[in-house]
């Protein structure tokens, strides 16, 4: 390949993509054209390498595609189009490819409750290590209830959606270990197992799951697509398949936070239930309703929007023109 030749044919597409990448502020049309021009010049890194390898010219483009790769995804995430296919394609692809995990991890953990839950009901003198008498009765007659409005409404959500994506972030981030993950769930099923068994032995099991349960079907829901997916994340290095263990980590820990982001705005919709709707005046199955109405829409979110999302190759990754400086089109 003539190398002088081949630099006058495409200069002034790399010098577009310099001026587009030292622009300040890019509206719709310019943000396309960039990823366009990445894809370009990408393209020509690749001839280059392979054709007619000088080291300058490389060095000139992989720092161009660097700058412009940054500036991608400055730009990407600025866009109301891409953060709406981050929900309508990325986040709900993500957690249907990642369903089997999250939802054997929900499945394990509600029936750890449950066992838990039905033991301490059988064993009342353990009850008596955990609390005082005095401490029961404050907890069942005043404590459990107030919880949820002794503080303003908008505040109080604040307060639980920190919380909640504090204990989802430590599950996936703590993943890549495994065990802590397993610690963490089991902590807060043995809290609501305590809690529960307390409230139902006192006849009040009806205040307890009428006030749990409108706010914590969605909100369980999460924590426990967190746990599986920071078991994922654990497994991806245990047994990579077909991938390296370090592309299988680097894969599944992007798809990670992928979840991680989409599960900070699940955990601020049950936040606001928990806030608004769990303490309201409604009636019982009222509130009931609309937990069972939140846990609905976002397992059909997930089993509808994922699926299809997956059907069209959509995987909850990053989109690989984001991942490598090798394009497949045509010089």
């Amino acid at each position: 390949m003539d190398l002088d030749a081949y630099v006058l044919a495409h200069s002034h597409e790399w010098q577009r993509l310099e001026e587009l990448v030292g622009r300040r502020g890019l509206d719709g049309s310019a943000s396309d054209e960039l990823v366009e021009r990445y894809q370009q010049v990408a393209t020509h890194l690749s001839v280059v390498r392979t054709s007619a390898p000088d080291s300058h010219l490389i060095s000139y483009l992989s720092s161009l595609l660097a700058r412009a790769r940054i500036k991608l995804v400055g730009t990407r995430t600025a866009t109301w189009r891409s953060v709406g296919r981050f929900f309508t394609h990325r986040f709900p692809a993500a957690l249907y490819r990642l369903r089997w995990w999250w939802l054997g991890c929900l499945a394990l953990n509600v029936l750890a409750m449950a066992v838990i839950m039905l033991w301490l009901l059988d064993h009342p003198n353990v009850e008596q290590t955990l609390l005082s008498p005095q401490e029961v009765d404050q907890l069942v007659n005043s404590d459990f209830e107030s919880y949820y409005s002794e503080n303003p409404a908008q505040s109080f959500a604040s307060l639980v959606w920190l919380n909640n994506t504090r204990v989802a972030a430590l599950c996936i981030a703590l993943g890549i270990l495994g065990l802590p993950v397993v610690y963490l769930l089991f902590q807060n099923v043995l809290n609501v197992a305590i809690i529960g068994s307390i409230m139902i032995r006192a006849d009040r099991g009806q205040v307890f799951f009428g006030l749990i349960l409108p706010h914590g079907l969605l909100e369980l829901t999460a924590i426990f697509v967190a746990g599986g997916v920071g078991l994922r994340l654990f497994w991806s290095w245990i047994e990579p398949r077909e991938l390296s263990r370090a592309a299988s980590l680097a894969r599944e820990g992007r798809t990670a936070v992928t979840v991680a982001m989409g599960l900070g705005v699940v955990l601020l919709v049950s936040g606001v239930i928990e806030a608004f709707v769990t303490p309201s005046p409604l009636p019982t199955w009222a509130r009931l309703a609309i937990g069972v109405l939140a846990e609905v829409a976002f397992l059909a979110y997930v089993f509808v929007l994922g699926r299809r999302a997956v059907a069209e190759g959509e995987t909850g990754d990053l989109s690989a023109d984001l991942l490598e400086d090798k394009v497949a089109t045509q010089a």
